[in-house]
């Protein structure tokens, strides 16, 4: 595809139906969505039909018989370009954004075993979670592309694990050090699941300092996925009420009163500290890519928050002042040292 060199209008329109003529083209492009869709999912059988309307062939899936699903509608969504660059992505991120000293890594909805070769050879434990419907759980395809990734590449020990992306009960509190998200919140919302709770559940799981890394939509359902990933940062001025209000003469019992009257359990505790963030280029369909590091405090109350940044401003006073009376002691020393070489009495 030319889309490396090309603006993406010009490139839909390279793409687009009407430039589509030949029956030569259609097989083509046909055959390489068969050929990419193969590769994730070889066990069911698979039946294309190029739709006139649109140039991404319409693949119907028919299990075989004896297997869990009858019938599953595969819905091909993305284009092959656009396929292509956020898996580039989605690897070079999670490759280069996932700590040395990082050991658990939690998938939100895996889809297959990609993720085992995406994350370092660092990464000690790989935790999946499902992006299918309320208690449907991973996929055969998906449970025996995980072991053979694991197999193949010897390095981390895969927990397959049916729970829901949006309610990781499997999983405990300030448990992993990355929680991975590629392609799953589209998926959470067509399957009836909550994307946005699966976002909360990564910051719960996850360990203070520990990263969410995403490649997303742009837009799921209308809503933007990083605009919701912001209003759990403190980018968003969510810990502006933690500062001290009112007399400055008030005892520090009346401080933490008014600080916990005005700070909002939900709204004013921020999960992530800081997001970094970038739009990926080259694609036919927008979708952005980045890193929220959870705040070191986030898994803190409402109280424990006050009390620690009470303490943090008596530890930084007490700094002033030992830091004052150094600079003092050094003042006195040097004048000491000039009246004895002047020649003056010690006492004087």
């Amino acid at each position: 595809w030319p889309c490396r060199y090309v603006s993406q209008k010009a490139c839909t329109a390279v793409i687009s139906p009407l430039a589509i003529k030949t029956e030569t083209m259609k097989a083509a492009v046909t055959l390489a969505v068969a050929a990419l869709a193969a590769a994730t999912l070889p066990t069911p059988v698979l039946s294309f039909q190029f739709s006139p309307k649109s140039w991404i062939a319409s693949p119907i899936l028919t299990s075989r018989p004896g297997s869990r699903r009858r019938y599953v509608a595969l819905s091909m969504a993305l284009d092959p370009v656009t396929y292509l660059r956020t898996e580039w992505v989605s690897a070079a991120l999670c490759t280069n954004q996932t700590p040395r000293a990082a050991d658990v890594c939690l998938q939100l909805g895996s889809e297959d075993g990609r993720v085992v070769n995406f994350v370092p050879r660092t990464i000690r434990e790989i935790i999946t979670s499902s992006a299918e419907g309320k208690g449907e759980g991973l996929s055969v395809s998906c449970e025996r592309s995980l072991k053979q990734m694991a197999e193949r590449r010897n390095a981390a020990k895969v927990t397959i694990s049916n729970q829901s992306a949006d309610d990781l009960t499997e999983t405990p509190s300030g448990s992993v050090d990355v929680v991975i998200s590629l392609q799953a919140a589209e998926r959470m919302h067509e399957n009836g699941l909550d994307w946005k709770r699966s976002i909360r559940e990564a910051g719960r799981v996850l360990k203070p300092g520990g990263r969410l890394l995403f490649v997303e939509s742009a837009e799921i359902a209308g809503e933007s996925f990083l605009d919701f990933v912001m209003s759990l940062s403190s980018n968003a001025g969510m810990d502006e009420s933690l500062e001290p209000s009112g007399d400055e003469n008030k005892s520090a019992a009346e401080k933490d009163t008014d600080n916990l009257e005005n700070i909002d359990a939900e709204k004013k505790t921020p999960v992530f500290g800081e997001v970094g963030f970038d739009d990926v280029d080259m694609v036919l369909q927008p979708h952005v890519a980045g890193v929220a590091i959870k705040a070191w405090d986030a898994d803190l109350t409402i109280e424990q928050r006050v009390t620690k940044k009470n303490q943090e401003e008596e530890d930084r006073m007490a700094e002033i002042a030992m830091t004052a009376f150094e600079r003092g002691n050094k003042s006195r020393r040097k004048r000491k040292k000039k009246k004895a070489s002047a020649g003056e009495p010690e006492g004087m």
